[in-house]
This record gives structure tokens, sequence and C-alpha cells, in this order.
């Protein structure tokens, strides 16, 4: 069992950016694909401080775009270690973008990313434990340990699945979609 124990503050990492037109989309917005890399920059920096090893990416659990953000802004990350496995750890990922010239600040993204400490031969090396210190941590945990049985049972339910039985293919008349089999 892990003897070592360290609290959420000590893993908070913040990053700031100011978005630039070279990081747009087609639409003249900040491309969602540039948030993604300074996401999993975060959650790598995030990780490896908590640990204190090097980190690598096993899953992005959720992404969720909620707001555009603008050429101009100043996006603001904070990650933090939300959930600790015997090598995994999820991190928690908010994302602001600021108007720098009014001040208004919003909310534009939550992550959760699954990282995996390795050691220096490559293998999964174990992380300290977590010191929760107030109701939000204990609550964020705890979604993390719902989330994870969440994404168990999906993978159970794959692996019994009759995809492409004659029951499944009939069900999907209540879809947009249309079957034509070859």
């Amino acid at each position: 069992m892990n003897t070592t124990f360290k609290t959420v503050a000590s893993s908070h990492i913040t990053i700031s950016e100011l978005m630039l037109p070279s990081h747009t989309n087609f639409s003249g917005k900040i491309h969602g694909g540039y948030i993604l890399s300074l996401l999993d920059q975060i959650a790598f920096a995030c990780a490896s401080r908590f640990s204190g090893n090097y980190c690598v990416t096993a899953s992005v659990d959720t992404v969720n775009f909620l707001k555009p953000i603008e050429v101009g802004e100043l996006v603001t990350m904070k990650a933090s270690v939300n959930y600790v496995g015997t090598s995994s750890m999820i991190i928690g990922i908010r994302v602001e973008a600021e108007n720098i010239q009014t001040g208004v600040v919003k909310h534009c993204n939550s992550s959760y990313f699954t990282m995996v400490s390795k050691d220096k031969e490559g293998k999964n090396a174990p992380v300290p434990g977590l010191i929760l210190t107030n109701l939000k941590e204990v609550s964020r945990f705890q979604n993390c340990v719902k989330q994870i049985a969440l994404k168990k049972e999906r993978e159970y339910q794959r692996s019994i699945a009759t995809f492409g039985s004659i029951e499944t293919i009939l069900s999907l008349n209540q879809y947009n979609v249309k079957v034509e089999l070859q």
C-alpha cells in the first residue's frame, strides 16, 4: 500500500496564453485542436509534478467545448489531480478566456485526462496517494470514481453486444440512418 501522500493543491498548475490569429480555424475562432494541444501539455505538467515522474496520456475522458474562444483573448487553464489509482491519475482542467479589454471572463472548456506515471524504464510507476482537504476535492474524487465505473460498464456492454444481429439491425429504424447491406 502507498505510504506517500500529497495534497491536491500540490498538483495545481495554471498557464495563460494570448490567443493569436495563427491559432484560428476557418471560422475565425480559436481552433479546438490547438486548445487540445494546450490541454495535453497542462495535463502532463500537472501529473508529472504530482507523481515526480514522466507521465503519458492514457485517455482523454471528457472534453466539453462550451463557448468559442476569440482572437485576442487571454486563455487561462487551471489543472489539478482529481483522482489517483496505483499508477494513474485523472487530471481535471478548467479553461477560461478573458477579454483583456473589458475584463469579462467566460468558462470555455472542462476536460478530464487520464495520465499514467512511468519510471525510467517506461514501466508504470506508483503515484502518491491523494490528500483531500475540502468538500470540493472530495466531490471531484467521487465523480471520478463514478466515471471510472461508467467507463467499465460501457466496455463490458461493448464486449457482450451483438452488433449485426437481426434485432440490432431492425432497431436502427428509430435513427436517422438507412441500412443497405451488400
